[in-house]
């Protein structure tokens, strides 16, 4: 008798597993009368989920724990376990910034092998071809939450800093997330973490970093041959890291003919030859302190602002106080960002949307210096994406 499957969320992750499970049924919460779904499945209301009536959920990462439909799941799995039996080699990359860069520079990197590349970046692993010797997998701490029985094979985490907190729970429960892999991986598998978490407990084979220096250091490769600067070094020198593990070899030629993908420290000129950068992708504190330490040698005309998601964002004021700037507040917590900047004594302009931003700093901004849009949170406040946001801020330096 075949399993009676149940697909919470109507989602892109879930979608592609319809291809793979005969008459599956989604339950999702925005559905208000059942309607025929992809592949065959049904899709129903999230209210009409019955758990006697299905021996395996499977779940969209982003629905939250506190969901109804989890909460009342008593056969709960992830995208990931359903293919844990999947054979081949599989990559996962994580960590709060820089995770999609270093998972496409690492199939760059690979793509000679057949490796491929899927996860949070954007391709489910429904639509992996599941013959390919290589899974590169961006993993988010969602669909970490979520895992059970499924493990990489090679483990690679950026640095950790304080971001979906509210989904959650607390810092300590994000990063208890980010690090369950370890405590699933065998002493045939590899794990390369930041050395803050050296002694969490595994059978894989840790190798722990302190920085990029170390990096470089610990695979013996010489950074200055490396292009990529800033936040962007640490991603290539972890994607030439797995490729020096697995093959045995560092390629220099073929890491500087990777190509940056927009939106993260994207540098345009205005028609007055001034510097502009757009690194809207900066969500979340740690993102923008890594673009502020890239231009903190000139005077930053610094634009700040969305949905913070409510971190505390008292550490970052901390590292702004002695850096040569004015900020520029946009978003829903321009009041907060304006009472800190008050208390830390940095010169502040409130303004009413994005557009005003780049008016405001039209006015002041000097050749020497730079223009930084790197807000510290999310978009969806005023925007359909972050990139939608970033879009915005090009057009309108353009009309400059």
């Amino acid at each position: 008798m075949s399993k009676r499957i149940s697909l919470f969320g109507y989602g892109n992750t879930t979608k592609s597993l319809a291809k793979h499970i005969k008459n599956a049924v989604f339950y999702d919460d925005k559905c208000k009368e059942p309607y025929a779904g992809v592949h065959h499945s049904f899709v129903r209301p999230a209210k009409e989920f019955n758990p006697n009536n299905s021996d395996l959920e499977i779940t969209s990462p982003g629905i939250p724990p506190s969901n109804h439909l989890i909460q009342s799941a008593k056969n709960l799995i992830s995208e990931y376990d359903y293919f844990a039996n999947v054979m081949n080699l599989k990559i996962w990359i994580s960590g709060t910034n820089g995770k999609t860069t270093t998972t496409q520079m690492m199939q760059y990197l690979l793509e000679d092998k057949g490796a491929l590349a899927g996860g949070n970046i954007g391709t489910p692993l429904g639509e992996l071809d599941q013959n390919a010797p290589i899974w590169i997998l961006e993993t988010s701490s969602f669909t970490m939450h979520y895992t059970s029985s499924a493990k990489p094979n090679i483990y690679v985490l950026l640095p950790l800093s304080p971001d979906h907190l509210s989904w959650h729970g607390s810092m300590q429960g994000y990063i208890d997330d980010k690090l369950k892999p370890l405590g699933m991986m065998s002493a045939q598998d590899t794990a390369i973490i930041p050395e803050a978490y050296k002694d969490t407990l595994t059978k894989a084979k840790l190798i722990t970093y302190k920085d990029e220096n170390e990096l470089a250091t610990l695979f013996k490769i010489d950074a200055k041959k490396v292009k990529f600067k800033g936040a962007f070094l640490a991603d290539a020198l972890l994607a030439m890291a797995v490729d020096s593990l697995l093959f045995h070899r560092i390629d220099y030629d073929k890491i500087n003919a990777f190509t940056i993908d927009p939106h993260r420290q994207e540098e345009l000129l205005d028609s007055k030859g001034r510097l502009w950068v757009n690194d809207t992708k900066a969500t979340n504190i740690d993102a923008a302190i890594a673009a502020v330490k890239r231009y903190e040698a000139s005077f930053i005309h610094l634009i700040l602002g969305g949905d913070d998601k409510g971190v505390d964002l008292t550490e970052f004021f901390e590292f702004l106080k002695d850096k040569k700037m004015q900020i520029y507040t946009i978003g829903t917590n321009k009041t907060k960002l304006l009472q800190l900047a008050q208390r830390y004594s940095i010169p502040c302009t409130r303004c009413q949307n994005l557009q005003e931003a780049v008016i405001e700093i039209d006015i002041r901004l000097k050749k020497e210096e730079v223009a930084l849009l790197s807000p510290a949170a999310a978009s969806l406040d005023e925007f359909s994406s972050y990139a939608q946001r970033g879009d915005t801020f090009k057009n309108a330096v353009k009309s400059i």
